[in-house]
């Protein structure tokens, strides 16, 4: 009788920041391949339904209108955190303005927002945690699922977690906490329809 050894399950291969970068510099990556690297594990992105990208780009315009020329807002452009991962969230508002970022990424932010429908279990677990031990103050969560805005603030960089958490609804209004004075209406972040489902 042939004795059969189970199978392990197969590790993946993890890539620093580096050699993430030399895949795109050979053309082993591109644009095309719309993946990220989080935690040294390459990792496809979701196709952009029409909601998620309806979404992304009202949540473009709020934070573009209110914070102005105090920051540079960025939509879904790489954001190195450093060793092991490289998240392109849907939007970053990082310090400076759009010029300083011609050469190099920007490797923290001062708020980060991902829109979920699809990805939201990862987007609550995984990348919550890259976000909170990069000490990035700030991260939002536009959840299409149960239209709300899910807010996380005072980072815990050790415990990788965000301490503070809320949920916004249209009619509630909010600031960017490192920007006093950026006030946003909720609604101008999330879709007019109604969610499709409650979680």
């Amino acid at each position: 009788m042939t004795e059969i050894t189970p199978s392990v399950p197969h590790e993946p291969t993890r890539f620093s920041v580096a050699a993430y970068f030399r895949l795109m510099e050979t053309g082993e990556l591109t644009e095309r391949d719309r993946v990220e690297l989080l935690e040294g594990v390459i990792v496809a992105m979701s196709p952009m339904n029409p909601p998620h990208a309806g979404s992304v780009t009202k949540v473009s315009r709020a934070l573009l209108g209110a914070v102005g020329t105090r920051a540079s807002v960025r939509t879904q452009c790489p954001l190195i955190v450093r060793p092991s991962s490289v998240p392109e969230p849907d939007v970053a508002v990082v310090v400076g303005c759009d010029d300083d970022y011609f050469n190099a990424h920007p490797e923290s932010a001062l708020l980060v927002v991902e829109v979920a429908d699809s990805s939201l279990p990862q987007d609550r677990l995984s990348k919550s945690r890259i976000y909170a031990r990069t000490a990035i103050p700030e991260y939002w969560i536009v959840n299409l699922r149960a239209g709300v805005l899910e807010v996380m603030r005072d980072p815990d960089p050790v415990a990788a977690l965000y301490r503070e958490l809320r949920t916004l609804r249209a009619g509630d209004r909010i600031d960017i906490a490192a920007l006093p004075g950026t006030s946003i209406d909720v609604a101008d972040m999330l879709p007019r329809t109604p969610p499709a489902d409650e979680i």
